[in-house]
């Protein structure tokens, strides 16, 4: 390996970390962390009130572990709270520097807009990672110590044990980052467009609210299978027996082909973009 291609890597790196450290250092960053980690603290209390009357052990079979806390609390958080962290994110990663006045001296070091622009991509999808990882981590933890580690009933209503169990919920995991980097390329693409995080928030969630609401509409049903939202909560399937692939293999396809287009055009505007203050 050539030095000029281990210096180029080793800025690279040297910025991807700076980013990273930047984006967990700020106070809402980390205050957003906390909410998303409050709804499987509140999914686990409430469970744990049910498992007492008895309510929730007849109402799955009397099988159950604690991970289906956390597959509780990716359910309802993948809908609507983990976009909302994405979005609040991808404000920060171009509009927010140009906010600052910080991306024209970001762009004074040797560093290339290509490579700025894969640093602030990469992470936003390490940021999604760890916003799923808390969600899951958090849920998992505390519905084990609630409920206990013992075999849990799947969708087809077959027993898995807690093994299994934990392996599918990695894979529900993986599938919501997948929906959640979709996201943030469009939350990068609009970041270049506009000098104002806030507006990128709004803009990104505006898009994922009017995606649900779209689905709602039966005379679009030809637009149904291009929307994010028509396969986000595919990773269901994982908690069948055997595993349902087909409906989580498309949605993947349609949320990479999301990033291909989202990233390319942010690529085109950054690159071409006049930043003069």
């Amino acid at each position: 390996m050539s030095t000029e291609v281990r210096r180029h890597r080793g800025s690279f790196w040297r910025l991807f970390g700076s980013e990273m450290q930047l984006m967990l250092s700020k106070w809402r960053n980390r205050i957003g962390m906390g909410v998303l980690a409050l709804f499987p603290i509140m999914v686990t209390i409430g469970m744990w009130q049910d498992s007492r009357s008895g309510g929730m052990s007849e109402a799955i079979g009397g099988v159950t572990n604690g991970l289906v806390v956390a597959m509780l609390a990716l359910i309802a958080e993948s809908a609507m709270f983990l976009p909302l962290a994405v979005a609040m994110l991808s404000g920060d990663s171009i509009a927010g520097e140009a906010n600052q006045g910080t991306l024209r001296y970001l762009l004074t070091v040797p560093v290339g807009r290509t490579r700025l622009l894969a640093v602030k991509y990469l992470s936003l999808m390490v940021g999604a990672v760890i916003g799923t990882v808390i969600v899951l981590v958090v849920g998992a933890v505390l519905g084990t110590i609630v409920l206990g580690g013992g075999t849990s009933a799947s969708l087809s209503g077959t027993t898995m044990s807690y093994g299994q169990t934990l392996w599918r919920l990695v894979i529900a995991g993986g599938y919501v980052c997948l929906m959640l980097w979709a996201i943030a390329a469009i939350g990068l693409f609009f970041s270049t467009l506009v000098d104002q995080p806030m507006a990128v928030t709004v803009a990104v969630m505006v898009v994922v609210v009017l995606m649900w609401i779209l689905l709602t509409v039966n005379q679009l049903d030809w637009l149904h299978p291009w929307l994010l939202t028509h396969r986000m909560q595919a990773f269901l399937d994982v908690m069948r027996d055997p595993i349902h692939w087909s409906t989580m293999r498309t949605g993947a396809l349609v949320a990479l082909g999301y990033i291909v287009v989202f990233t390319s055009l942010a690529w085109a505007r950054f690159t071409g973009k006049d930043i003069s203050t």
